[in-house]
């Protein structure tokens, strides 16, 4: 075999067409690569990848079409058919000899995502997921080539079948949607052909197991039928071929029984060993949260897909697939608006997209928008709404949580004071945790109603009432829980903060100032506070950073009744300008408190047995949506750990936005022209120029 790979690797270097492939191959990534990552600073070398997977189609072909069919017109093939090497290892050779030809610039390949990592952050296992996704597909193809190459004698007529082949298995897809968009026996037999499909999996930054025992299977079937298609070729007419064609035959069979078997037992396998989730954002992965609430749910629950199984968005089938293989509660149905028009009529009034989910349990159901599992902003340069993240596991997890509860979480937010409201992004956080949000006068209630869970004071501006204080007290005295977030005002506060002094919280009179320059963003009031490392900031306390611009200072005491579990705190150096509007430094002046203070923290106090929460912020800009996006949704999730705190069912959980980081390069002027001539040019052309040389050189011997 080794001999014939060498033979063969040869005489492919030793003519033109084993020099074009490669040329062709490194012109049209190079002019993909040079256009979309150089040119326009795109970071994602899958999106070269994937433009160039039709190339394949013209390329193979031409390589292919000599392999056997050459040996037959020339009638070398005796040659084989009569050799003291077996035909299995003949015909290896022969593919690996073209293999590694493709190989060649596979290699040169790599270097590109290598390349781009000199210019900025580039999601480097996506790049090389996708590379390999290639080589497999382009394997794949090449065994097509060598199959039909072994059916003909002519080159040309064998290139031909090859592209109209490669081709049909190019569109499969399409054309079983064509047949059939929910799918029946004759599009599952056609989708054993769908080489494009499975090459995809591999684009979007998978890596997929099954894809991959598909390609190998494949291309050993091909191998397989290509040895029996030349082996056809010794039998005359007699008994003993009919016998010996019988056996290929059942051969035959066996091989492609065995190949569909090894599919099967391989789509069989769970998605968490099947797919590797190599996107920089684990965007095809469930968060820990989510899988720890699958194995806990005791309910089973069906969730319908409004739309065509065919058409469905790629990203939510994948979590889709991922909730269906971690919970043996869950399932899955697709619902054609097309012949079921009134079914989602029975679960809302509204008009509901396509691809929208309808979550359904044992005691109620829950609606997901398509719209609303996908985050979005307008890019105000150009006026265009831009997709910036993907919320489909955190909208799913809620449903699943909000449909499986005993009872849904209320929690009231004190009004009458002048409070803020929750920006956007925190009230949906708060939706997704299945928590019920209510506006609470307490002028206009005895108390603060029994079946609160929480209550929440948001930077109030004008003091409570000494009626409203005590019902507040009242409620936490009884083992409520609170998130409050004090402001800086001018107004007497005597009785807000008498609420607080049941905690041992005092509130310094100004706004913290901070000297230590790491930790604060341009201005010194912007403060970045020290993330101290707990249940609530576990996730980011050593990565990431929370924005708390214009914070008060807080102190809080701790005693036998009191128990502090510190969140955010100020550096040492930190000062309390008690009057910002006429300070002149920002450093400490005569008279300005110093030292180290908290910005937020958890406070329990027990008493006669029973325990109440307050959750004590002093920024009222920390849980908003501009500050949030300052450090990356960082505000956003500390705030999402401190809302499931609320509820007394302890499974809720609330998953983050996953953000798409739309990373971009910078190429110099200077670096592009020469990149760009290198890869499009340069080296395509010496390919080439070196098969030319060699090929004039082999005419004149």
């Amino acid at each position: 075999m080794l001999a014939i790979w060498k033979r063969e690797f040869k005489s492919y270097l030793h003519t033109v067409i084993g020099w074009l492939f490669m040329a062709v191959i490194l012109f049209f990534v190079g002019l993909y690569f040079t256009a979309t990552n150089l040119l326009y600073g795109s970071a994602y070398f899958s999106n070269v990848i994937s433009a160039c997977g039709f190339i394949l189609l013209l390329a193979v072909p031409i390589l292919t079409m000599r392999c056997l069919a050459e040996e037959r017109k020339n009638k070398t093939d005796q040659l084989i058919l009569t050799a003291p090497v077996s035909l299995g290892r003949i015909i290896a050779g022969k593919f690996l000899a073209l293999a590694s030809i493709f190989t060649i610039p596979i290699l040169v390949i790599c270097l590109y995502p290598l390349i781009l990592m000199k210019f900025g952050n580039i999601p480097a296992a996506e790049s090389y997921t996708a590379i390999l996704g290639f080589y497999l597909y382009g394997l794949a193809c090449m065994a097509v080539g060598v199959f039909i190459s072994s059916l003909t004698e002519s080159q040309v007529i064998a290139a031909v079948l090859s592209f109209a082949a490669l081709f049909v298995c190019y569109i499969m897809s399409g054309l079983c949607n064509m047949i059939s968009s929910e799918g029946n026996v004759l599009t599952k037999i056609l989708g054993c052909f769908d080489f494009y499909t499975r090459f995809s999996a591999f684009l979007t930054g998978t890596l997929d197991l099954k894809a991959m025992i598909y390609f190998i299977t494949v291309i050993l079937l091909l191998l397989f039928l290509t040895c029996q298609s030349i082996q056809k070729r010794r039998w005359s007419i007699s008994v003993k071929s009919l016998k010996t064609g019988v056996f290929s035959s059942g051969m035959i069979a066996a091989a492609i029984a065995v190949t569909v078997l090894v599919n099967l037992v391989a789509d069989q396998l769970p998605l968490s060993v099947s797919s590797i989730d190599m996107t920089s954002n684990h965007l095809y992965s469930l968060t820990d949260d989510t899988v720890q609430f699958l194995k806990n749910m005791q309910e089973d629950v069906t969730i319908y897909v409004y739309g065509k199984k065919s058409t469905l968005d790629e990203t939510i089938s994948r979590t889709l697939s991922k909730y269906e293989s971690e919970s043996s509660h869950i399932k899955v149905e697709y619902k054609d608006p097309v012949k079921y028009p009134n079914f989602a009529s029975d679960y809302t009034s509204d008009t509901l997209q396509e691809n929208s989910l309808i979550v359904v349990g044992e005691k109620r159901n829950k609606v997901i928008s398509y719209a609303d599992m996908y985050e979005t902003q307008i890019d105000y340069n150009t006026y265009s709404q831009q997709t910036t993240g993907y919320d489909g596991e955190g909208r799913i997890t809620s449903a699943l949580d909000y449909v499986t509860a005993a009872e849904m979480p209320v929690v009231y937010r004190i009004t009458g004071h002048d409070e803020q409201e929750l920006d956007s992004s925190f009230r949906t956080a708060m939706e997704k945790a299945n928590l019920t949000v209510e506006d609470l006068n307490l002028m206009d209630q005895d108390k603060v109603p029994e079946d609160a869970d929480a209550i929440m004071i948001l930077a109030p501006l004008s003091d409570f009432s000494t009626d409203d204080a005590q019902k507040v007290k009242d409620y936490m005295a009884a083992g409520g829980k609170a998130i409050v977030v004090t402001t800086y005002t001018d107004q007497d506060m005597t009785n807000f903060k008498s609420i607080l002094d049941e905690y041992g919280v005092t509130v310094t009179k100004g706004i913290l100032a901070e000297t230590d320059n790491g930790h604060y963003y341009q201005n010194p009031f912007y403060l970045i506070p020290e993330v101290k490392s707990n249940t609530y900031t576990s996730d980011f306390a050593d990565s990431k950073y929370v924005f708390a611009p214009y914070a008060q200072g807080l102190t809080v005491s701790e005693n036998d009744a009191l128990s502090v579990t510190q969140m955010l705190v100020t550096s040492e150096n930190a000062v309390v300008k008690d009057d910002p509007q006429n300070m002149s430094s920002y450093e400490a002046e005569d008279g300005d408190e110093t030292g180290q203070f908290t910005l937020g923290a958890k406070v329990e106090k027990t008493a006669d047995e029973t325990t109440s929460t307050m959750f004590i912020f002093s920024s009222e800009n920390l849980f908003t949506d501009e500050s949030s996006q300052m450090v990356g949704g960082s505000n956003l999730q500390l705030f999402t750990r401190v809302i499931n705190d609320l509820s007394e069912e302890q499974s809720s959980v609330s998953i983050p936005v996953k953000e798409y980081t739309q990373e971009s390069i910078t190429v110099p002027q200077n670096q592009f022209v020469f990149l760009g001539l290198t890869t499009v040019i340069l080296l395509p052309v010496l390919l080439l120029a070196a098969g030319i040389v060699i090929w004039v050189r082999r005419r004149r011997r």
